[in-house]
């Protein structure tokens, strides 16, 4: 009876899996802008983060190239990109796990400096 049950419950569970995904189905955004000079580090610690496309109402804004701190020591950026089907947001990613970028944050110094332990995406 108790195999009868546990391969009953295995079926079930297997009826729900779902398959997630992130992407955003969208067409390939416009080439990149060419950056021709881009400004001194502001301190030690930053890390540049070049300029990219993002969605925005299903359509590209353009988000220029920046100075930050990534969100936790050990953390790297992941630049945004469409594999030919859907578009992936850039992330940083990390020992600590991924953590998306906020455009809202775009105003402050540090942007993502510290930012991983709050409302992650």
């Amino acid at each position: 009876m108790f195999k009868v049950l546990a391969a009953g419950l295995l079926a079930a569970g297997m009826m729900f899996a779902v398959d997630f995904s992130i992407g955003i189905r969208i067409g390939p955004p416009p080439a990149p802008r060419v950056v021709r000079v881009r400004p001194a580090a502001p301190g030690p610690g930053f890390f540049w983060v070049d300029g990219y496309w993002y969605v925005v109402s299903n359509r590209y804004r353009w988000h220029e190239g920046y100075w930050t701190r990534p969100p936790y020591e050990g953390a790297v950026w992941v630049a945004p990109r469409h594999d030919g089907e859907r578009w992936f947001e850039g992330h940083w990613a990390g020992p600590r796990g991924e953590f998306g970028h906020d455009h809202r944050w775009d105003r402050d110094r540090d942007r993502d400096y510290g930012r991983h332990h709050e409302d992650r995406r």
